[in-house]
C-alpha cells in the first residue's frame, strides 16, 4: 500500500483500556485532580494523540502549537477531555492490532517516552515535548499492521516489531517504515512541526544535512528499550549503539545507559491489554 493510501485510511490507535477506567473513575470524583489526569494520558500513545490534536486543532494558530499534554489540558476543559476519553472507551480503546503485542506496545511506547524525556535534559530540549514524542514515535506500526496485516505478518515472521531492524527493513519492502507513517499522522493530528519532523527523521536523525536534536533524541531512547525488549548482553549494547547519532548530540553509550528508567515500565503498569 502506498504511504498516502495508508495515511487517508480510517485511523483508530486503540488506547490502554485500565487507563480509560481509571481516567473515567478520576472524572467522576467530585473535585478531578487534573495532574492524575494529565499523567495518566501520558502513559497512553493514543490519548496523548487525540488530547494534542484537539488543543492544536481547537485552539492554537501553527505557532503556537503543542507538545506537551500538561500545556494542552490547560486549555481544554474537563468537559473537553472527559468527552475524548468517553469517545476512547466506546470505540478504540478495546481493539487489538493484528500481529501486534499490545501490551509489550505500550510498555515499550512508554519507555521510550521516558528514555526520551531524560536524554532531552541532558541536551537542553524541552521535556514534555520530548516525552510526547517517545510515546507515539512508533503509533505508526499499529497502522501498518492495521491497514496491510498479510504483508505485515509475513514481514513479522522474520523480522519481529520491536527489532532493531525493522524500520531498515520495512522501507526496504515498503519505501516507508513505521517512522513515516508516524510523522504522517502527527502532520494529520497538527502537531507541532518540530515533532512531525523529529518523528520523519528518527532513524537517520543527521542524515541529509537534517539537524535535529529530538530526531536524536528518540533514536537513542528507541535503541535502548529496543535492545531491553531482546535482551542484549553487555557486548552486544556496545556494537548495537549508534555512535554517530550520540556523537552528534555529545552522548556515549555510558551516558544513554544512565537513563534508565528507575523502574521500568511493567507489564501491570502497562494495563491489562486482553
Amino acid at each position: 500500500m502506498e504511504l498516502n493510501a495508508l495515511l487517508a485510511s480510517p485511523t483508530a490507535i486503540p488506547s490502554i483500556p485500565k487507563v480509560v477506567a481509571l481516567l473515567l473513575n478520576e472524572f467522576d470524583q467530585e473535585a478531578p485532580d487534573l495532574r492524575k489526569i494529565s499523567q495518566l494520558i501520558g502513559t497512553d500513545p493514543g490519548l496523548t494523540a487525540r488530547v494534542l490534536q484537539l488543543a492544536n486543532s481547537t485552539f492554537l494558530q501553527p505557532s503556537q502549537r503543542i507538545g506537551g499534554v500538561s500545556e494542552a489540558l490547560a486549555i481544554l476543559s474537563l468537559a473537553h477531555v472527559r468527552s475524548l476519553v468517553s469517545t476512547a472507551s466506546l470505540g478504540g480503546a478495546f481493539r487489538s492490532v493484528p500481529g501486534m503485542n499490545m501490551q509489550q506496545f505500550w510498555r515499550y511506547s512508554l519507555d521510550v517516552a521516558r528514555i526520551s524525556r531524560s536524554l532531552a535534559g541532558l541536551v537542553h530540549q524541552n521535556l514534555g515535548t520530548a516525552f510526547s514524542a517517545g510515546l507515539v514515535h512508533a503509533v505508526g506500526e499499529l497502522v501498518m499492521h492495521s491497514g496491510m496485516p498479510e504483508k505485515m505478518l509475513a514481514l513479522d515472521a522474520s523480522v519481529p516489531p520491536l527489532d532493531l531492524r525493522r524500520a531498515r527493513v520495512e522501507h526496504r519492502v515498503f519505501g516507508y517504515s513505521y517512522a513515516q507513517v508516524s510523522a504522517g499522522l502527527a502532520r494529520n493530528w497538527q502537531f507541532p512541526a518540530q515533532i512531525v519532523d523529529a518523528l520523519g527523521h528518527q532513524h537517520a536523525p543527521f542524515d541529509e544535512e537534517a539537524c535535529e536534536p529530538l530526531a536524536g533524541i528518540i533514536h537513542l531512547a528507541a535503541w535502548r528499550a529496543r535492545a531491553r525488549e531482546a535482551g542484549l548482553g553487555e557486548r552486544e549494547l556496545a556494537t548495537s549503539f549508534p555512535d554517530l547519532v550520540g556523537l552528534a548530540l555529545g552522548l556515549d553509550i555510558d551516558a544513554v545507559l544512565q537513563q534508565d528508567p528507575i523502574d521500568w515500565t511493567s507489564s501491570t503498569e502497562a494495563g491489562p491489554f486482553l
